[in-house]
C-alpha cells in the first residue's frame, strides 16, 4: 500500500486507530529496567549499534539476562547535550516492591563492573533513591517512525508540563502502533496514543496516584491476561487508583484461557476467566513488517465476585 509521494504504507499507529484496535492488555511484560543516557544515535539495535566498549556490552546482556523479564533503555534529554557526567536509572516494577535509582557516571563504560542487577533486586546497592516518577517518551525514530513522528511532539509538552527532570526520551519501549508510548516508572504503566493535549490529563492524574483509564496500556509486571482483567475490574468498578487492585493469583487453564483474581480496597475477590482472541484481520503491527499479522487481544469471558463475610 503506497502513502503519499513516499511510496511507504500507511503509518502503523494511523491503520492500528483506524482499526479501532483496543490499548488495554497491550504492555510489554518488564519486571526490571536498565535506563542508560546516550547521546549518540540510537541503532535499530540498541545495544550491539551503540558504541559502548564490547566488555560493558557483555556486562549488560549479562545482568539483563539475571533480570529476566528485564529490558535496557537508553535515554536522552537533548538539553543535556553539553552536560558532563551521564546519568543511569535502575527501576523495577514488582508492586509492593518497586524501586527507582538514580546515579552519575563520568562515561558509561565506568558501569562494567558495577553489580547493577543486586541493586534491583533487592540488595544494598549503588545510586540514590529517586522519589519523583521518571517518564519515559519513546522516540525512537530506527525503530519505527511512528516513534519519531509520534514521540517527539510528546516528549515536548510533557518536558513542558512536568516538573524539570522527569522526562526522557528513550528507545523502544514496545507497541510501536501505539505511539506516542509514554510508560511512567518505578511502576512500569504503560499508556498510549498520548498526544500532545493528553499530557495534563495523564500528568494530573499520575499526580494524584491514579492511572488514566482512557491511554492505559496496562502495567509491565503483569502478562496480558491479568492486564485484561485488571482494566475489567477498574472500568467496572471506578477504581483508578495505581494501588487499588491487588492481584490475587493467575491460573493459565489452557492454551488460550486464564483465570485472574483481583483483591479490591473493599477486601471483595474478583476472579475472571480471561481468552485470546486472534484479531479478525491481519495488517502490518509496525510501519516495516515485512508481513501482516493479526494480533491477538484478550477478553473478559465471566465474572464472579466474592464478598467478605
Amino acid at each position: 500500500m503506497a502513502h503519499g509521494s513516499e511510496g511507504r504504507r500507511p503509518f502503523c499507529s494511523a491503520t492500528s486507530l483506524a482499526r479501532e484496535e483496543p490499548l488495554a492488555a497491550t504492555a510489554s511484560r518488564i519486571d526490571h529496567w536498565i535506563l542508560i543516557e546516550y547521546r549518540g544515535a540510537w541503532q535499530r539495535d540498541v545495544l550491539g549499534g551503540s558504541l559502548l566498549s564490547p566488555r560493558l556490552k557483555a556486562h549488560l546482556r549479562e545482568q539483563l539476562a539475571l533480570l529476566r523479564p528485564s529490558r535496557l533503555l537508553f535515554v536522552k534529554q537533548p538539553e543535556r547535550r553539553a552536560e558532563h557526567g551521564r546519568r543511569v536509572f535502575l527501576a523495577t516494577s514488582t508492586p509492593g516492591e518497586e524501586q527507582l535509582v538514580g546515579l552519575e557516571v563520568e562515561h558509561q563504560d565506568d558501569l562494567h563492573d558495577v553489580d547493577l542487577a543486586s541493586t534491583l533486586q533487592g540488595s544494598p546497592g549503588i545510586g540514590d533513591a529517586v522519589r519523583q516518577p521518571l517518564l519515559v517518551v519513546c522516540t525512537h525514530g530506527k525503530r519505527d517512525r511512528c516513534c519519531a513522528r509520534h514521540g517527539r511532539p510528546l516528549y515536548d509538552a510533557l518536558r513542558a508540563a512536568a516538573p524539570p527532570g522527569e522526562v526522557w526520551q528513550s528507545t523502544h519501549v514496545g507497541g510501536d502502533r501505539f505511539a506516542g508510548n509514554l510508560v511512567a516508572l518505578p511502576q512500569g504503566l504503560y499508556f498510549g496514543r498520548v498526544g500532545p493535549e493528553e499530557v495534563e490529563p495523564v500528568l494530573a492524574s499520575l499526580a494524584s496516584g491514579d492511572v488514566d483509564l482512557d491511554r492505559y496500556r496496562g502495567r509491565s509486571a503483569y502478562s496480558f491476561p491479568v492486564q485484561a482483567a485488571e482494566q475489567a475490574v477498574r472500568t467496572s468498578e471506578g477504581l483508578l487508583g495505581i494501588d487499588d487492585l491487588r492481584l490475587v493469583g493467575s491460573q493459565r487453564r489452557d492454551e488460550n484461557r486464564w483465570r485472574v483474581r483481583f483483591r479490591t480496597p473493599d477486601e471483595a475477590v474478583h476472579e475472571l476467566d480471561v481468552e485470546a482472541v486472534p484479531g479478525e484481520e491481519p495488517f502490518s503491527l509496525t510501519c516495516d513488517a515485512t508481513e501482516p499479522r493479526a494480533p491477538r487481544h484478550y477478553r473478559v469471558t465471566e465474572r464472579r465476585v466474592r464478598t467478605p463475610r
